[in-house]
């Protein structure tokens, strides 16, 4: 029966294919959404919020904005291939590079899935990106503030099809893809599943009507739209790559931060003034850790809000299942804590050893008073 199915796949004619490949950048702690508009060469207005009616479930109180780098060849599977390249700036700190590769106008489902195999297997995406995040921060540099490129990237992948003709030409209709051939495809996958491998890897599938469809993974995503001006499931799935790199990068540093937290606490009570607790420079810096962390985690998840159950917000909601976004945001908190709990350790112990000094000069005044007095008398 499967065997059936994926040659019946194989029949299909995949219409309007491409594939678009995301490489995001965190590149400092916030970004100045209007001065970057004018540092960039005609930037594209920034999208208020999706275009579908139903994206009234979606508040975008800062769009990212868009712009155009051009056109670039790319080797793809050993031949040329031209893409389009653009990039989304995120006012957290985020930059969104966009690689869109067009497949042949019509080809069986079998080569759209050959086309996506080439692009997630021998594609050096790093290589590209990495030479054009360079340039693009050279032009943003005035409006990025605290710019530094972050080690963590996130990379993902969207297919998109106009849509898709059965083995004599009639339409088909999208929901009625089999799991083998979404497998093949988003997941890179020529081997059949099992059932419970299917129903782990690929639950995640919607259809607004009868002619749209989206499937996500964690990797990529098939999105099946006729209307060419609809980027919107593109829209929510960027942002919430965005979001996850974030957190992703505050998990990262947190866990930098808490060794060398340890290693100058175990400084400071080595040295002989060790009664005197020196901790204000180290006070000051978890203060301002927990600030930026805390400010920059609840501007990211703020940056896009969910207000109804409707197409858009499943889609949104379940990449952010996906992508594990509350276990991210549960590890930061976690961190935050520990961080929390040791300011008010070591901010206790600071008053305890002042408490300490007070005491013993006191006892000293004491001393003195009773010296002057013994003495005094003579």
């Amino acid at each position: 029966m499967a065997m059936t199915r994926t040659r019946d796949t194989e029949r299909h004619t995949v219409v309007g294919g491409s594939a678009t490949l995301y490489r995001l950048y965190d590149v400092g702690y916030e970004i100045d959404l209007p001065r970057a508009a004018e540092l960039l060469p005609l930037p594209s207005p920034p999208r208020s919020r999706p275009r579908r009616a139903e994206a009234a479930a979606l508040v975008t109180p800062k769009p990212p904005l868009t712009v155009e780098l051009g056109s670039r060849t790319i080797e793809v599977d050993g031949s040329p291939l031209e893409s389009q390249v653009s990039a989304a700036i995120f006012d957290f700190g985020v930059v969104s590079l966009r690689l869109r590769l067009c497949a042949r106008p019509e080809l069986s489902w079998s080569d759209f899935v050959h086309f996506g195999a080439s692009l997630q297997g021998g594609l050096a995406l790093r290589s590209i990106c990495d030479p054009e995040i360079r340039g693009l921060l050279q032009a943003l540099a005035p409006a990025v503030q605290r710019q530094a490129v972050a080690p963590v990237t996130e990379d993902y992948m969207v297919f998109r099809l106009a849509t898709l003709r059965g083995a004599e030409g009639e339409p088909f209709i999208p929901p009625r893809l089999s799991s083998d051939a979404l497998a093949g495809l988003l997941l890179n996958e020529a081997r059949e599943l099992s059932g419970p491998a299917k129903r782990e890897l690929l639950p995640h599938r919607f259809a607004y009507t009868t002619l749209d469809y989206a499937a996500l993974t964690w990797e990529s995503a098939l999105v099946i739209e006729p209307d060419g001006e609809d980027q919107d499931v593109e829209y929510v799935l960027e942002f919430a790559n965005a979001q996850l790199l974030e957190l992703r990068v505050f998990d990262a540093v947190l866990d930098a931060e808490l060794p060398r937290m340890y290693d100058r606490i175990a400084e400071v009570r080595r040295k002989p003034y060790a009664l005197f607790r020196p901790y204000r420079s180290l006070l000051n810096q978890l203060q301002t850790l927990v600030a930026d962390t805390t400010e920059i985690v609840e501007r990211v998840e703020n940056a896009l809000k969910v207000t109804d159950d409707v197409y858009l917000a499943r889609v949104y909601s379940a990449a952010l299942q996906i992508f594990r976004g509350d276990a991210w945001r549960r590890g930061i908190d976690r961190k935050l804590d520990i961080i929390r709990d040791t300011y008010t350790m070591l901010n206790a112990e600071s008053q305890a050893a002042r408490g300490e000094v007070m005491e013993f000069a006191i006892l000293l005044l004491i001393l003195g008073e009773i010296l002057l007095t013994i003495f005094g008398r003579h």
